[in-house]
């Protein structure tokens, strides 16, 4: 069956337009993009001038399965997925147990497969246990579907283990991603240093420990040549090391979270535990720099770092409650912001959502051209509504948005040119 998407406002970040016209999609696949009238199809979804995109590609989405499935299960965070325009998630290795072996990362694939009505990726431990003291097997959990390797938010302090599993992965082509953040000085930190986390008496780490990590990680790329990935850049002295590496011929990228481009330290205020993220967010400064870098590229990508956490890990003093928050649903609304403030175009955007991440890991999404699958995302950016996290699909509540007056709203979501959101 053809289906036709007609008066549609197409982002395409590939060709870095944005301009009004049809698509066409045959067989879970874009056949055609036009201007005009639009062909003859089965099916035709009237778009009503509003934003057709390709759906979002989310590195680094935290599913509690195996071991939490309390907080978020295949079902649930697929379901906030298709409702929040990601039709691919990139899930993370930081489960009970950790991915780490072939066999959990098989069930963790078929728990998906049943489970989940987008495309799930799965990445894999580097270490294993994710102790920082064993590489993993990464041939074999490549072969078994693993598209990337990261020990999550804990840091490999042995340079010496770290290094032997980057020229490991090296020789296989295989990705590493890594949490930039010197464990020493972050350790039981929960704010930025400065003027306000003295004020409110919470430990905080400079963001010269981020710097100092990412440093670290580099000279490793620069010795092992291996492909590398840090999963959130957040302040703005670690951006010139960023810069050089990328100067210098080195195969890396970065990635920010949603949360660290529209949120800033001020927003902690009476230590709302929902702010707790980690890294610590960050002064407005450091901000102001990440969504710059955003737009000029030196950051590639843009995630939503879905944590989820239930409400008694929450309902605690903010020192102890657990870091994390909730961002599938809430990813492109919240990015809107950044568009709303005149900061990044749409095309720039969703260079960050959904091209770039889609090319690092070497998938096929990302794209309106011809012969791309046809994962789709249609969005009004305009449409306002006043958050309330009880609506949210995640089983997890806690997001920072809650009470948030946001702007534009999710209207359909397609994969492979089936609809998982929204009413036909």
């Amino acid at each position: 069956m053809r289906t036709a998407f007609t008066d549609a406002r197409l982002i395409d970040p590939e060709a870095g337009t944005d301009a009004p016209g049809w698509l066409l999609v045959e067989d879970g696949t874009i056949r055609a993009t036009g201007t005009g009238e639009a062909p003859a199809a089965e099916r035709v979804v009237d778009c009503a001038g509003k934003c057709l995109a390709p759906g979002i590609v989310d590195i680094g989405v935290k599913v509690c399965e195996p071991g939490e499935r309390h907080k978020e299960s295949f079902g649930s965070a697929g379901a906030a997925a298709a409702a929040g325009g990601v039709t691919t998630m990139v899930t993370r290795p930081d489960t009970v147990p950790a991915i780490d072996t072939p066999e959990v990362l098989e069930f963790v694939i078929r728990r998906a497969r049943e489970a989940s009505p987008i495309r799930i990726r799965p990445m894999a431990a580097l270490t294993k246990g994710r102790a920082g003291r064993e590489m993993v097997e990464i041939g074999f959990l490549q072969d078994a579907g693993a598209v990337a390797f990261t020990d999550g938010d804990r840091v490999v302090e042995n340079t010496k283990v770290l290094s032997r599993a980057m020229t490991y992965a090296r020789s296989l082509g295989a990705l590493v991603m890594a949490h930039p953040q010197e464990p020493g000085l972050s350790d039981g930190a929960c704010a930025t240093s400065g003027k306000f986390a003295s004020l409110r008496g919470l430990p905080a780490v400079s963001p010269m420990a981020e710097r100092m990590a990412l440093d670290r990680d580099l000279a490793l790329v620069e010795m092992t040549g291996v492909k590398y990935h840090a999963d959130q850049i957040t302040a703005a002295r670690a951006l010139p090391a960023l810069e050089r590496a990328k100067a210098n011929g080195r195969d890396v990228t970065a990635g920010v979270s949603i949360h660290h481009l529209t949120l800033n330290e001020l927003d902690v205020g009476d230590y709302r535990t929902f702010f707790k993220v980690k890294p610590p967010l960050r002064a407005e400064d450091d901000r102001v720099a990440l969504v710059e870098a955003v737009g000029t590229g030196l950051i590639d990508v843009i995630s939503s770092m879905h944590t989820p956490q239930d409400e008694e890990s929450k309902r605690l003093p903010f020192e102890e409650a657990a870091s994390g928050a909730v961002g599938l649903e809430t990813l492109l609304p919240a990015a809107m912001r950044l568009y709303h403030a005149g900061a990044i175009d749409l095309p720039r955007l969703w260079r960050a959502l959904s091209l770039n991440p889609a090319r690092r890991l070497g998938l096929e999404g990302g794209r309106l051209a011809a012969g791309a699958p046809a994962d789709l995302v249609l969005f009004d950016p305009e449409s306002p509504f006043v958050l309330n996290r009880f609506a949210l699909r995640s089983k997890s509540k806690n997001t920072p948005f809650d009470g948030a007056r946001m702007q534009g709203r999710v209207l359909g979501t397609w994969v492979a040119g089936s609809r998982v959101f929204g009413e036909d």
